[in-house]
């Protein structure tokens, strides 16, 4: 499979853990690409990248991410996200390191030369005591990645679009790039996504479809996710400024409601549907 193509469509899928469609479904909906959801640690193995290589091979489906997550992470509210999710928190940040390290590893073999993740809360103040421990675990990371050929995309959300900027110049490396969701900035409240992704557009080389509505304590408490093109990120206007930024890559859609599968696959179709009338 090539992706040549402009903007070919995507969805965020799993094979045996996480919040991405299954596989069967990538085949149901004819997607040319995916992102995937790295596996469960005992299925990140030579023999395992091998079939599933073999796999997309004959779906004719080009893998264009590996994005890790770890035991111990929850999404249940901002607070426990701040506290439990990506390399921030200070007391899992070594293993989860690791963890990180065997996943590039694992998208190594299957010849996939992205690595993404949610970083966590990053400290809105660069002078934070906490931040040259943050710096330093993306570094080793990004620089893990580099020696086989990857880059590190972040994803964005739990950071203000220019509090982002100032953590990647931090960080300082050639490889570490912004996965962008505009749903995520409504969802944490950080931000109107079109003006951050204008902010950002030197360093988004990957990007989720996703949508979302405000809370009425935004950063305080979620908003709502909700089908493509229900919510306030104004998908048309979204599409029309990756137009503008040079955005050419993957539109991957992510729809986060695994318990209700039928409902998930009906919703991603649908939003297959809206972003080839947007892009034709």
């Amino acid at each position: 499979m090539t992706t040549d193509k402009k903007w070919p469509i995507g969805v965020f899928a799993s094979v045996d853990a996480g919040l991405g469609v299954q596989w069967d479904v990538i085949r149901q909906l004819k997607v040319p690409t995916i992102q995937l959801h790295a596996p469960a640690p005992e299925s990140r193995t030579a023999e395992v990248a091998e079939r599933l290589r073999g796999q997309l091979a004959e779906m004719d489906v080009t893998l264009t991410a590996v994005f890790g997550g770890f035991d111990g992470e929850s999404y249940a509210d901002i607070p426990t996200v701040e506290r439990t999710i990506g390399l921030v928190p200070e007391e899992t940040r070594a293993a989860r390191l690791a963890e990180m390290k065997e996943i590039a590893d694992f998208a190594a073999l299957l010849e996939c030369p992205v690595v993404a993740l949610h970083l966590g809360f990053v400290p809105q103040e660069m002078d934070d005591p906490r931040m040259p421990g943050i710096i330093e675990v993306t570094r080793d990371l990004c620089d893990h990645c580099a020696a086989q050929g990857q880059a590190l995309h972040l994803e964005t959300g739990q950071e203000t679009a220019d509090e982002l900027l100032a953590f990647l110049a931090a960080v300082d490396r050639k490889n570490l790039h912004v996965n962008f969701d505009p749903a995520n900035m409504i969802l944490y409240g950080t931000g109107e996504p079109i003006p951050a992704l204008k902010k950002l557009a030197p360093h988004v080389k990957s990007v989720h479809c996703k949508d979302g509505t405000w809370s009425d304590q935004p950063g305080k408490t979620w908003g709502a996710e909700v089908p493509l093109g229900e919510g306030d990120v104004d998908m048309a206007l979204y599409v029309k400024t990756l137009d503008e930024i040079g955005y050419d890559g993957p539109l991957t859609i992510e729809r986060e409601i695994p318990q209700e599968p039928e409902r998930q696959i009906a919703e991603i179709g649908s939003a297959v549907e809206l972003l080839r009338k947007l892009t034709s």
